[in-house]
């Protein structure tokens, strides 16, 4: 009995513990600076504005000091928001849609977009002039994890132009995703789905040839958010929107200046890539418009990437935009932007 006794009051324990850490805001440092946990959902380019926002201080200007996480995929980052070992986190709204549709205890709100085109491309071994995707058929793709975005495009895309997946094409998907470059190199597949600035870095090595765009091909989605609680939206409405204004700030930035600009400010956060490398993927990312352009999270955009889910298999619940999407603040920080110009 007393062994059930200490239990039940070490359960108790922990509970509240937990509920005082989701009740405790950001850390505010001697200085007055709001810490703000930020976990992203892998360290890419296709996040290039929010590097720039680092950079150039914006997110400092707004009084914030970013403690950015890799969160090494889609369901461990929404694992640290879940369980309060991040406050924001920055990852595809399909992974705000699972978390939503699968527990009525866990409320998410996605409240800016950073990327608006899927960021993967299709690599071959050798160049193609002509490509069309009538050319994969009756062949091995090299493909990404089942249930994320990038797969689901890719399956998307082939439904659009007549390809029937899996049927018509063998998807190879038993291999992780930081291995896939390797594998390709090393002779699986005879084409590959493929992240920046691995594609380019293949091209580089003469190894692969990126010979279409996913990104072209599926259109427009609000494809990496910013997501949080909603006790942490609605708690702390100053601190998302200086965050908020922070992002715009970088996505301003990145459309207004130059390839070689936008290149030379990712050195610091991608050392181990040359020059030449960054000025590749950022013209392909820049020229597709994957960047977009303001954070507002558009309601046509969202209804879109439920349909590619829908047609993949992978939408456990339609999850109403008005759900999961809340673009006061966003629309906020642009109207407050024009006001000063």
């Amino acid at each position: 009995m007393k062994r059930r006794a200490r239990m039940i009051g070490l359960v108790m324990a922990l509970s509240l513990f937990s509920v005082l850490i989701a009740c405790t805001g950001p850390e505010k440092q001697a200085d007055g600076i709001n810490k703000i946990r930020l976990v992203e959902v892998t360290h890419s380019l296709f996040y290039a504005p929010q590097y720039v926002a680092m950079s150039k201080g914006f997110f400092k200007e707004e009084g914030l000091d970013i403690e950015l996480t890799n969160g090494n995929g889609g369901d461990k980052t929404m694992t640290t928001l879940v369980s309060n070992q991040s406050d924001i986190v920055l990852v595809g709204a399909e992974a705000g849609i699972y978390v939503t549709s699968r527990s009525s205890r866990q409320s998410i709100v996605a409240f800016a977009q950073l990327t608006q085109t899927d960021g993967t491309f299709l690599v071959s071994r050798k160049p193609i002039s002509s490509f069309t995707w009538s050319m994969i058929k009756g062949k091995k793709l090299l493909g990404q994890r089942r249930g994320g975005m990038p797969q689901m495009v890719s399956e998307y895309v082939q439904r659009v132009n007549g390809i029937e997946p899996r049927k018509d094409v063998e998807i190879i998907q038993n291999v992780d995703y930081k291995n896939l470059p390797t594998a390709f190199a090393s002779g699986t597949g005879d084409f590959a789905q493929l992240f920046e600035p691995m594609a380019s870095k293949l091209e580089q090595e003469g190894k692969g040839y990126v010979v279409a765009s996913f990104g072209k091909n599926s259109g427009l989605v609000p494809y990496t958010c910013y997501q949080t609680k909603k006790s942490f939206f609605d708690k702390h409405p100053d601190l998302i929107k200086r965050f908020t204004r922070a992002v715009y700030k970088g996505q301003k930035w990145v459309e207004t200046h130059s390839v070689e600009e936008v290149a030379d400010v990712m050195k610091q956060h991608f050392p181990e890539s040359d020059e030449s490398i960054l000025r590749r993927v950022i013209e392909r990312y820049k020229s597709q418009g994957s960047f977009a352009t303001d954070p507002v999270i558009d309601e046509k955009e969202y209804n879109h990437l439920l349909d590619i889910m829908e047609q993949a298999g992978e939408l456990p619940k339609k999850v109403p935009y008005e759900q999961l999407v809340d673009n006061r603040i966003s629309q906020e920080v642009i109207k407050e932007a024009g006001a000063k110009k």
